[in-house]
């Protein structure tokens, strides 16, 4: 049986191959309107991880976002940089 490893926890897949694409399309394709009410934005990572299964091309982008994500997580300890938050010393307005 065909699994995804999503933080730590095995999620099954469908046996075929077939359900798998529909599956990874249709995530995709509501991630793209996220917008709209009841699906949402989240749906498009999603639904790559489940097309990486069976696709080499979904694979590389899959591993290319999450070494990107690695490597600027390194770099600033935050994936997407400084939160908004207090100011720090050294950006506090003279005066």
């Amino acid at each position: 049986m065909r699994h995804l490893d999503l933080f730590g926890r095995k999620v099954p897949l469908p046996k075929s191959r077939r359900a798998r694409v529909v599956l990874g399309s249709a995530l995709c394709v509501g991630g793209v309107v996220g917008f709209l009410p009841v699906v949402g934005f989240w749906m498009l990572p999603l639904g790559i991880a489940v097309l990486s299964v069976d696709s080499p091309r979904m694979q590389r982008l899959s591993h290319r976002v999450s070494n990107w994500f690695k490597r600027r997580r390194r770099r600033n300890g935050r994936p997407f940089g400084r939160l908004a938050g207090p100011e720090r010393d050294d950006e506090a307005p003279a005066g």
